[in-house]
């Protein structure tokens, strides 16, 4: 299997401009992605400091051997994965009970090979599922799944909107006190109201 050989401002730039790469979900597509028939086992891929959350597309770095074979056997399949976060990050081989039990369902929308001879995987969140048990653990973990179904607040949820303004601001600290975070990210999160409400008046119109 062949990869293209990327460099990390040739990754980022796919991302930005690939018109694949779309990291907020109309109503249309979240209604489509909801219909889809998701497997009752899927490899389980864990992530270590990162969570994946559905409709978001994110590049990881694929170094693990095990991952690195769930990720190829993917690829060249239905290129449908689980994915659970590590409950701490700095495990180097987690076993099931270093994983969260509630995890996203992913598509691998590409693979690059990096110069230092790693495999990225840039992958997008579908829906999120919940783990019910491992069926198989070699030559990777393979899980039976029971998807989670979204519960949307109603419009005028206080409750909600304050929880948001809250992650917004720790999102923007965190953005603050990190110099390898690009300014621009602070941008984004502070319009993700005003793109929330202009998708909620383009579907009204």
């Amino acid at each position: 299997m062949k990869y293209k050989t990327v460099d990390q401002s040739y990754l980022s730039d796919i991302i930005e401009n690939d018109t694949e790469f779309l990291p907020l979900m109309s109503d249309e597509d979240e209604a489509k992605i909801s219909k889809e028939n998701t497997p009752e086992v899927l490899p389980i891929l864990p992530l270590r400091n990162t969570v994946l959350f559905p409709g978001v597309i994110i590049p990881i770095t694929i170094g693990r051997e095990r991952s690195v074979k769930l990720i190829k056997d993917a690829d060249s399949g239905n290129k449908t994965i689980g994915v659970l976060s590590q409950k701490q990050f700095d495990t180097e081989e987690p076993v099931i009970e270093d994983l969260n039990v509630i995890g996203t369902v992913a598509h691998i929308l590409k693979m690059l090979k990096m110069p230092d001879g790693n495999i990225t995987a840039v992958i997008q969140g579908r829906k999120r599922f919940f783990l019910n048990e491992i069926v198989s653990s070699e030559p990777y973990y393979k899980g039976k799944i029971s998807e989670l179904k979204e519960v949307k607040p109603i419009e005028s949820d206080d409750e909600f909107d304050a929880l948001v303004d809250s992650v917004k601001e720790l999102a923007l600290k965190i953005i603050e006190e990190s110099p390898n975070i690009p300014t621009e990210a602070s941008i984004a999160i502070k319009n993700i109201k005003i793109q929330l409400l202009q998708l909620t008046l383009f579907h009204r119109t």
